[in-house]
């Protein structure tokens, strides 16, 4: 079981390459999901995630998920083939947490040095931060 630590990633990276490791057999878990980061500017990305709240019908969707941890799952499963056999087994072997649970707190954790925020020239936003503004509120707050 690989562990990562998603703090200062860039979504969209990390997202590829837990992808293709998925793909290949690898059980992936990822801690820390609301520190994640999506580049572009807060006001352009919440602007953008709340038109697509408003598509639709309440009961009928689009579902768009306000959790940090379902976020990011939802946005690695954009990228599997997730209605062919293969897609469906490698999201069973996907996990991913807001911070990190108390059995996984002794684990070497694997960062993902392409994904990191130091590539990233624009400003960006963490998915807690994101989601926050959608509608998730911290357990606790």
């Amino acid at each position: 079981m690989t562990v990562i630590d998603a703090t200062d990633l860039i979504l969209g990276r990390m997202a590829t390459v837990v992808a293709k490791r998925l793909l290949q057999g690898e059980q992936i878990t990822i801690l820390n999901a609301e520190k994640a980061v999506v580049s572009g500017k807060r006001s352009s990305r919440v602007k953008e995630l709340k038109k697509r709240l408003e598509i639709g019908h309440p009961r009928k969707g689009p579902y768009l998920p306000r959790q940090p941890d379902r976020f990011v799952k939802r946005s690695i499963r954009g990228m599997l083939p997730r209605k062919k056999p293969k897609g469906i087994e490698a999201y069973r072997r996907l996990r991913v947490f807001i911070g990190v649970p108390r059995e996984l707190e002794g684990e070497t954790m694997e960062q993902l040095p392409e994904a990191h925020v130091e590539k990233l020239k624009s400003p960006y936003i963490t998915v807690g931060e994101l989601v926050q503004e959608i509608g998730w509120s911290r357990p606790g707050d």
